[in-house]
């Protein structure tokens, strides 16, 4: 096991950030409990939260860095916004990251990142997303004849543009969830992969009902007492299913691929549904932490992030944790047996399957990943034990914060010295993945 490097960078010597505790709304299913909150009410509450769990009112922090996926264009200046509404000083600065589904694991990365080098002594990594309350766009057409109107100075000037407008002029653009290079849906893509790797129906609902089961125990004994705000009526995610079982996953419709026939195998219930959440992560140095006498429960040790070329490589869109999970571990000198806890993000349950194959896989890690050996087996007793996104949802940017939180408290749990590897898939081809050790 390797310690933290000490190499001088930017002056001076790096320094440990570790992670203090989290916060999170409840996720909840799109177009339900939150369908009347915006990004800022659910991001302000989680941040909120945090603030009243560690007693920083009035607290002025180095920064808070957070993101959204879908976001409107009058909340270009969302973290900052959110931060104003919160108890914390108003000198506290803030801004906004966006990587798709890989932003948490950026605002947090950036975060610890300043942290190390000296830049800052504490901050929140967060994250943010709302179906519910998606941005809404119009068609070309549409939008010249609103901005000519916008630009018109005279009542005469209006009127006339406005006597141009028609009512396929009002219809909105449906939010797409498709690659704009492909047209693909993030699910036709992972269907695509999932058949390329020869998952089975049955694998990817015992993953599923693994998930559901596993979070519900996590929830009854109480793991997420302390890492939740009750937000809008809801108390826990919505999307969960206590009990789920085989023989009720079997019975849901291919939602996924069904060009493919009889071997489609993606339904509803082994994809991860459109969610509205958020969720921050409070990190520090560790002197910061001492002094107010506050937990310190893991370090953010490093994060990495990797693409494939999905459009023209013919690789998985989804498939970009299995270049930088080799990446970061041959960076720290550790192997996949060194890792005490898995927190493999469940886009899809054929997601996760496939990277453990193509990790594993001699051929893939021979010719894809440019490695003499395959990196090996990942142990299924220590992957996702608390449940993950097929369970709580996936509020896109809120899922990096949601995982980081929990896993430093798993690793604290587990003792001084635990490490813990975190991957999250994006789209656009990217990834990232993230290392932490228990204190």
């Amino acid at each position: 096991m390797t310690s933290t490097p000490t190499t001088a960078i930017a002056g001076g010597s790096l320094r440990p950030a570790v992670v203090v505790g989290g916060n999170r709304i409840p996720f909840a299913r799109a177009h339900g409990a939150y369908a009347g909150a915006s990004n800022q009410d659910m991001l302000t509450s989680t941040l909120e939260g945090l603030v009243a769990r560690f007693g920083l009112q009035n607290a002025q922090l180095g920064e808070v860095v957070a993101g959204a996926v879908m976001k409107h264009s009058a909340d270009f200046n969302l973290s900052r916004e959110a931060v104003l509404g919160t108890s914390l000083d108003a000198h506290t600065p803030a801004h906004d990251v966006q990587t798709a589904c890989a932003t948490g694991i950026e605002t947090v990365g950036g975060v610890a990142n300043k942290i190390r080098l000296g830049q800052i002594d504490s901050g929140i990594g967060g994250g943010v997303d709302t179906i519910s309350d998606a941005p809404l766009a119009f068609n070309r057409e549409a939008r010249d004849l609103f901005m000519q109107l916008n630009r018109a100075r005279t009542t005469q000037d209006k009127i006339k543009i406005a006597m141009k407008l028609r009512p396929k002029h009002f219809a909105p653009l449906a939010p797409q969830a498709g690659e704009v290079r492909t047209g693909l849906s993030m699910g036709e893509h992972q269907a695509l992969t999932t058949h390329h790797w020869g998952i089975t129906r049955q694998e990817q609902d015992e993953l599923a009902m693994l998930s559901h089961n596993n979070m519900a125990a996590a929830y009854e004994a109480g793991f997420f007492n302390d890492l939740l705000t009750p937000f809008r009526g809801l108390d826990r995610d919505n999307n969960m299913r206590p009990g789920s079982t085989m023989e009720g996953l079997a019975k849901l419709r291919i939602a996924f691929g069904k060009h493919l026939g009889e071997e489609a195998t993606m339904t509803a219930g082994n994809s991860t549904p459109m969610t509205d959440g958020a969720a921050a992560a409070l990190l520090s140095s560790e002197e910061w932490a001492r002094e107010r006498n506050l937990p310190i429960l893991a370090e953010f040790m490093d994060f990495e992030m990797a693409a494939v070329d999905f459009v023209n490589g013919n690789e998985g869109l989804l498939m970009a944790p299995t270049y930088a999970i080799p990446r970061i571990l041959d960076r720290h000198g550790l192997s996949l047996a060194d890792i005490d806890f898995f927190e493999i993000h469940e886009a899809f349950a054929g997601t996760v399957l496939a990277t453990m194959k193509a990790l594993a896989d001699e051929d893939y890690n021979k010719n894809v990943l440019g490695r003499d050996t395959p990196l090996g087996h990942i142990d299924r007793s220590k992957l996702n034990v608390h449940g993950s996104s097929l369970a709580a949802g996936h509020p896109f940017a809120a899922t990096g914060p949601r995982i980081v939180a929990s896993l430093a408290k798993m690793l604290h749990e587990k003792g001084e010295g635990s490490l813990g590897l975190i991957s999250v898939c994006a789209a656009g081809g990217q990834g990232a993945v993230a290392l932490m050790r228990g204190r």
